[in-house]
């Protein structure tokens, strides 16, 4: 399972939880979802942690949403300091 952020280029933050990241990612992509990430253009897989269980990964999904947008920012660029799209190191 993978907890997952997406964004865009302002940035706004979208996080998620799924157990295929690349489909996931795609369709985010792609916009082949209706909501908030089409609505948003989020299309850049800024970050993402893999998580051992289903429970484990909706845990910390949830905490990631709760936490402060700040601190959302500093843990992507923990990773990722240039909010790259991180889709293509994945996809290879």
């Amino acid at each position: 399972m993978f907890v997952y952020i997406m964004a865009n280029s302002r940035p706004t933050l979208y996080i998620g939880v799924t157990n295929n990241l690349l489909r996931r990612v795609y369709e985010h992509k792609n916009e082949s979802i209706k909501g908030f990430t089409q609505k948003y253009h989020l299309h850049k897989l800024v970050y993402f942690e893999e998580h051992g269980g289903e429970r484990e990964a909706v845990a910390r999904e949830k905490r990631l949403k709760n936490m402060h947008r700040d601190k959302k920012l500093d843990l992507i660029k923990s990773i990722n300091s240039n909010f790259e799209d991180l889709f293509e190191k994945i996809n290879s």
